[in-house]
């Protein structure tokens, strides 16, 4: 029986056009993969997406940025995915584990 993943999401705004959109919470178990989105409609050519997380306790660390390709996270056993027209983005996190649970966000800039 896998352990309750929790992972929590927070909105990150930077300036009002920078505007982003994530879910307030998901949830997952232990082994199970979860997919992470990140919606920005309003997404500018010239701007990049880059995804964050803060484990309990720490710092936000840097995970990945992203300007128009999806690319695989080896850190972490995921992926970073883009859409075509570049208005929404995914963290997939394969197969997470306790340690993983934290707060998860992107932004635009």
């Amino acid at each position: 029986r896998g352990w309750r993943l929790i992972i929590l999401f927070c909105m990150a705004v930077a300036v009002a056009r920078a505007q982003v959109q994530q879910e307030p919470s998901l949830e997952t178990t232990e082994a199970t993969g979860i997919n992470i989105t990140c919606s920005h409609p309003k997404i500018q050519t010239s701007e990049t997406i880059y995804w964050y997380r803060q484990l309990p306790g720490r710092e936000p660390e840097y995970l990945a940025s992203v300007h128009k390709e999806s690319r695989k996270l080896p850190g972490i056993a995921g992926e970073l995915w883009v859409s075509a027209d570049r208005r929404w983005s995914a963290l997939r996190l394969g197969g997470p584990r306790r340690g993983d649970a934290a707060v998860y966000y992107c932004e635009r800039h």
